[in-house]
């Protein structure tokens, strides 16, 4: 129990009395890559209410939605390369 963020006894007798055993999986790094993408969600949907607003979108509009995307897919292949083992 000690090597688990479980602190309540109950719990941690409960879940070993229903499976056996518990996995514990690290997900500090896929929280803060979560952060990042909905960093980047926010931008995306400025840019997106800026168009719906004018009815104008520009080349440079444009070239910030293709940057946040390869930010996405660079992101997603962190995430995808840190779970591997």
């Amino acid at each position: 129990m000690a090597q688990l963020p479980i602190h309540k006894i109950g719990a941690y007798m409960r879940k070993m009395a229903i499976d056996g055993h518990i996995i514990y999986t690290d997900l500090s790094p896929i929280k803060e890559y979560a952060k990042e993408l909905q960093a980047i969600g926010k931008n995306i949907n400025q840019i997106a209410k800026r168009i719906n607003e004018t009815g104008l979108i520009y080349k440079d509009d444009i070239a910030a939605l293709q940057e946040k995307m390869n930010e996405v897919w660079q992101l997603q292949r962190k995430i995808l390369m840190s779970l591997k083992y």
